[in-house]
């Protein structure tokens, strides 16, 4: 990576640090940071693949309750410059770094706690200046606890990219076949447990209608994206204007006759 590229990913990892806490630009999540760091590296293609099959994994993750989920954040980061550094821009390659990302992803883990654990000294000092009424203070402690969640991702960034690009190529190439085969096989289970996972949390009776429609339709390698994409926005409106003209709607899939497509499938 030229010089140029290497201050631009470590910019992208710092922004990407910060929007895990943030969620204003979504720079964090896989489809935005991969694409983004494939973009400035110039491996776009590669970038945006790697980047929309973390993205199927990461649907799954949510903080709940105390319970905190995997960084996402710095897994794709560190996966795509591993994709990066790699040099293997092939199916096998990104299965590799997506399968890479998950060891990342749990590791991130520790750095989260270590953050938020500094952050809590913050907190009291932001607590302390507002008794006082120093809002001067309280926004340069709002404004340091930010700047730290950004280095938790771009110093390890940095630390990975400072790795010779000749010893990651040779770390991924004296794998063995079995190692890479499985890993492959491997980043593609996680991606369906990921997307299982989503399903877990949003299927209902009245939207499994249109998951099956949608993996039909996805089968049709006839129909680019913009095309699903239009079909996709032709069902949400046509749903929309059912419910609207099927009265109350409790969503519930009760037979009080709300919504439409459950009632349908209420009489079955």
């Amino acid at each position: 990576m030229s010089v140029i590229a290497i201050v631009l990913v470590v910019i992208i990892a710092f922004f990407a640090g910060m929007e895990g806490i943030l969620d204003e630009f979504q720079i964090h999540q896989p489809l935005v940071s991969a694409t983004l760091i494939g973009l400035v590296t110039g491996h776009l293609t590669a970038g945006i693949i790697l980047g929309g099959t973390l993205q199927m994994i990461a649907l799954g993750w949510a903080n709940i309750g105390a319970a905190v989920a995997p960084d996402v954040a710095l897994a794709s980061v560190a996966s795509s410059i591993i994709m990066v550094k790699g040099g293997d821009f092939s199916n096998t390659g990104i299965s590799v770094a997506v399968a890479s990302a998950i060891p990342l992803a749990v590791a991130g883990l520790f750095l989260t706690m270590l953050v938020r654990t500094v952050a809590v000294g913050l907190t009291h000092g932001a607590d302390a200046a507002a008794k006082e009424g120093k809002i001067n203070t309280i926004e340069r402690l709002h404004l340091f606890a930010l700047v730290l969640q950004g280095l938790r991702i771009a110093i390890p960034a940095a630390l990975l990219i400072a790795v010779p690009a000749s010893a990651v190529r040779s770390a991924l190439t004296a794998m063995p076949e079995w190692l890479t085969g499985g890993m492959t096989i491997g980043g593609g289970m996680v991606v369906a447990v990921g997307y299982a996972l989503v399903i877990n949390m949003m299927a209902t009776r009245e939207v499994w209608p249109f998951f099956a429609i949608g993996f039909a339709l996805a089968a049709v390698s006839e129909l680019t994206l913009i095309a699903l994409g239009a079909i996709g926005l032709a069902l949400a409106l046509i749903y929309i204007n059912l419910s609207k003209m099927g009265g109350n709607n409790n969503g519930g899939g009760s037979n009080s006759g709300g919504d439409p497509v459950g009632d349908i499938l209420n009489k079955y």
